[in-house]
């Protein structure tokens, strides 16, 4: 190799060997800490000790959020707890919760970085008022888990989705009298392959939605 090949060669390995450096040395994005995005820890459970895992991700893992929900959040310290069953970025969800066509917004937000006291809560944002959300439903985050079949640790369960005015009247089937159809979409809170709520917002309130026994 002539001298000015492997010049230039030993120069791309010093300016690569300084740009891992400064890598190394920038601070992590707030909230994304290993301690806070992933927790483990035991639960007891009909006298037993067993394991679990809650894995949580940072706002700025959603960037369709409008720029004031974001910064609500995170003013709250807001991370996004994920289910076991996650195969992508979850429970933040966009919908018309408020009117028909309205774009709204509903999280899952869970504080406390992973401590014997962090909590989850179900906010909705109002696009007509999006840097003040409505607090629909609060819980410890060990309240919300549950065993998941083919893993030894228990996991997160509580997952949220816009629900259509079409899903809702199916998931109505069987109740008399029948209740009128929907025009917007209601928010579905479910506890995953157990329990799902139907929150609705009409009339200046929330209700849960009337479901078969």
């Amino acid at each position: 190799m002539s001298p000015v090949r492997r010049g230039f060669g030993l120069l791309l390995l010093l300016l690569l060997l300084a740009a891992l450096s400064l890598s190394a040395q920038q601070p992590a994005p707030p909230g994304a800490s290993a301690s806070r995005l992933v927790t483990t820890g035991r639960i007891s459970v009909s006298g037993s000790a067993v394991p679990y895992t809650i894995r949580r991700l940072p706002v700025s893992s959603f960037p369709e959020l409008p720029a004031p929900v974001a910064a609500a959040l995170d003013r709250r310290g807001c991370l996004i707890p994920q289910t076991y069953e996650a195969h992508g970025p979850e429970n933040v969800v966009r919908g018309s919760f408020e009117r028909a066509g309205s774009a709204d917004w509903a999280v899952l937000c869970s504080v406390g970085g992973g401590s014997a006291e962090s909590s989850v809560s179900l906010l909705v944002f109002f696009a007509s008022n999006s840097a003040t959300p409505v607090t629909l439903a609060t819980a410890a985050e060990t309240d919300r888990l549950q065993f998941h079949p083919g893993h030894a640790e228990w996991g997160f369960n509580w997952a949220i989705d816009p629900a259509s005015p079409k899903r809702v009247r199916e998931a109505q089937n069987g109740l008399e009298p029948r209740p009128a159809s929907l025009d917007h979409d209601a928010l579905a809170d479910s506890a995953i392959d157990r329990r799902t709520v139907y929150r609705y917002y009409a009339r200046g309130a929330w209700s849960e939605l009337p479901l078969p026994e």
